[in-house]
């Protein structure tokens, strides 16, 4: 069994190729790492895998089950959560309720337009564990505008966390972070336990190649290399790629 298996992917926008042929087995408990310059399709990829966009060819297999045609939003109630690379949260909320309004939208509760969420005391008690995974419970009452960035970014994994995810998709949780904020993410990552499947989008590859079990490159929405770290950045493709040469 894979916890996620992208057979033959392949996405298009008008005449531009976004992802081509793309082939990816996590198997359940990895830490995949995706590397690739700008404009690799990396983001694209994700989306796909999340159904927020829809591939033109190819299947997307969550734990066996196929989710290829799935809505986005029935997605993360089989397990699956995501991050994404540009932060979208409530700056007028405090972080507290940011995550238990993460929580909500797995809720049935969430169809009911007379849901007090002061009064959602299960949802709030989780947010705040959720919190506490990140190192925020502290912060819990603060409103989200009088934050730092990698407070933030640690807030985004939390609200990801409180969902009791099967499979992480975590899209660039180091960028724009300074080097102990970095330091703090990459511990907090190193934290989560190994019921949780991650696949980490990066950028940069020195970020988070000593965290990685297995690494695939892409380029051009192309798998251009896929293996251990030693034998991505012992081959010569990976400095092409990067350097141009």
């Amino acid at each position: 069994m894979t916890a996620l298996a992208v057979n033959h992917l392949r996405k298009s926008f008008g005449g531009l190729r976004v992802t081509a042929d793309v082939n990816l087995h996590v198997a359940p408990g990895e830490r995949r790492l995706i590397i690739g310059p700008n404009g690799a399709g990396k983001t694209t990829l994700f989306n796909l895998i999340t159904g927020e966009l829809t591939p033109d060819q190819g299947s997307i297999l969550l734990f066996d089950r196929d989710i290829t045609r799935m809505p986005s939003h029935r997605r993360p109630h089989l397990g699956m959560a995501r991050t994404y690379q540009i932060i979208t949260l409530f700056d007028q909320d405090t972080i507290l309720r940011n995550v238990t309004l993460a929580l909500l939208g797995l809720s049935p509760k969430r169809w009911s337009t007379f849901t007090d969420l002061d009064h959602q005391h299960d949802l709030i008690e989780r947010a705040r564990e959720a919190l506490g995974r990140v190192g925020l419970a502290h912060l819990a009452e603060r409103p989200l505008s009088q934050t730092s960035y990698g407070e933030r970014r640690r807030v985004e994994i939390a609200m990801a966390l409180a969902q009791s995810p099967k499979v992480l998709l975590l899209d660039e949780p180091f960028a724009g972070l300074s080097i102990d904020e970095r330091r703090d993410v990459r511990a907090l990552l190193n934290a989560i336990p190994r019921e949780v499947t991650i696949v980490m989008i990066e950028h940069n590859m020195d970020v988070a190649l000593d965290w990685a079990e297995r690494i695939t490159l892409l380029h051009f929405g192309e798998v251009i290399l896929e293996g251990t770290r030693a034998e991505v950045v012992a081959d010569p493709r990976t400095r092409e790629v990067y350097l141009g040469h």
